[in-house]
């Protein structure tokens, strides 16, 4: 897909948005408050639509034939790992995560399965009309010789072991394998994506093909068929499984922020599970190179979502920049979510300190009070709780700013698929969750 030329005409953008001024109007013109700024204290749902029923076999292999032999009953889901806008009124490019997949105990062990192992993480450009989200285009994602990366797991040594939809078969594992995560749009028409296996972070071309995979130092992925750059901190190589990068923000000035969804496994796994210090990265594309790190602290896991006392279901899963050094960023469990103001200070920056050498101890993860060793933990202000929104689903993965007073959210529903033997019937077709993707709207009492 080709960029759109600006011509010669120079056009008026909000730093916040990237968008014309001339759209925002249009755009608030469109979505009014239903009362005033002094009389709407709450956020609230002002629109809902639901993405319709595509056959995942008929999607797939309408992008890469033959990629897909069976779809098991599979319908295209899983979008709504990110939103990010596409500059008309109700468009957004969003992206696919690894495909279906799910969990299976198998002799006393969860055992990671791919029921659509063939399938191919996808940029999405949809359009939300009336109640319907359409889908208006879609890019699958190739490597260079022009195949399918597929979401499968990369290496042995770090990654779950791959298995079909029984959790009976193993499969291959694959060094092309993408997990995709954030989503944003580069000046060139192309993408920048983020992904958790490396972590890494992916540049990929306008129509999909990866152009340059940035991994940890010291991750030695080989054989993968695109450029792989060892250009990140090795840190990172701490990252609990399935928790790599989520959250990722094209700032005004062009540098990109990427948050890691969950604190790293320092010094082992249960350190992590209990942290509330998570790390936010920033990479200059011009550079290619990370150039700031900042500790970011989540709310107790009580006050994101009453009820719950697992640390460990604390994540973030998307961040958006809302001027030249503030983020906006989201942190949920799969039931609730809550946004926050952060505002990224030089004096914040902790990229080199000994909090990246893994040998640290206490580790950053440890730290019970991180300002208290010194450590110059992100300061924020929460804009919306959106745990006591009516109408707002659960598992939030995407949001992206509509105008100054309007985010959409768009939910990860994980292609129907549920955990345990219990996910297909005997004949090995999907017994769906009926839980839909959605894009919804929701107002802001008061400008961001």
């Amino acid at each position: 897909m080709s960029p759109h030329s600006a011509g010669r005409r120079r056009v008026r953008r909000s730093v916040a948005t990237g968008l014309p001024l001339a759209v925002l109007a249009s755009l608030a013109a469109a979505y009014p408050a239903s009362a005033g700024p002094h009389h709407q204290r709450e956020p609230e749902v002002v629109r809902t639509a639901t993405l319709g029923e595509i056959p995942l076999g008929t999607f797939s292999n309408g992008l890469l034939p033959g990629t897909v032999a069976d779809d098991r009953g599979v319908d295209l889901g899983g979008i709504g790992s990110d939103i990010y806008p596409a500059g008309r009124k109700d468009e957004f490019w969003t992206v696919t995560d690894r495909g279906p997949n799910g969990q299976i105990k198998v002799d006393g062990a969860k055992r990671r399965t791919f029921p659509v192992a063939g399938f191919d993480p996808a940029i999405v450009k949809i359009k939300v009309t009336g109640e319907t989200v359409k889908v208006l285009d879609a890019i699958p994602i190739t490597t260079r010789s022009g195949k399918a990366v597929t979401g499968l797991s990369n290496q042995a040594s770090r990654d779950e072991a791959p298995y079909d939809f029984n959790a009976r078969q193993p499969l291959a594992f694959n060094p092309n394998g993408l997990d995709t995560e954030g989503i944003v749009r580069a000046s060139d028409g192309g993408f920048w994506l983020v992904d958790e296996y490396g972590p890494s972070l992916v540049r990929v071309s306008s129509t999909g093909k990866v152009l340059t995979r940035y991994v940890p130092k010291g991750l030695n992925l080989e054989g993968a068929d695109y450029p792989v750059v060892e250009a990140l901190p090795s840190i990172l190589l701490n990252r609990k499984i399935n928790r790599g990068f989520e959250g990722l923000a094209l700032m005004p000035g062009g540098d990109l922020v990427m948050a890691v969804q969950s604190p790293l496994s320092l010094p082992d796994q249960d350190a992590g599970e209990e942290s509330l210090t998570t790390r936010l990265l920033r990479f200059s594309p011009k550079k290619r190179a990370v150039t700031a790190e900042y500790a970011y602290r989540f709310d107790p896991v009580g006050v994101v979502d009453p009820g719950e006392d697992d640390t460990s279901e604390l994540k973030i899963s998307s961040v958006v920049a809302i001027g030249r050094e503030e983020l906006l960023v989201e942190e949920r469990t799969d039931k609730a979510a809550r946004v926050h103001r952060v505002r990224l200070e030089r004096s914040s920056d902790i990229l080199g300190d000994r909090w990246d050498d893994a040998a640290t101890s206490p580790s950053l993860e440890e730290l019970d009070d991180p300002s208290a060793a010194g450590v110059p933990v992100l300061g924020k202000r929460l804009v919306a709780d959106f745990g006591t929104v009516e109408g707002v689903p659960g598992k939030i993965e995407g949001i992206a700013l509509v105008d100054d007073r309007t985010l959409a959210l768009i939910n990860d529903n994980d292609f129907g698929m549920t955990d345990g033997t219990g996910a297909f019937d005997a004949q090995g077709r999907l017994v769906d969750s009926g839980i839909e993707t959605q894009v919804t709207y929701v107002r802001l009492p008061r400008g961001i």
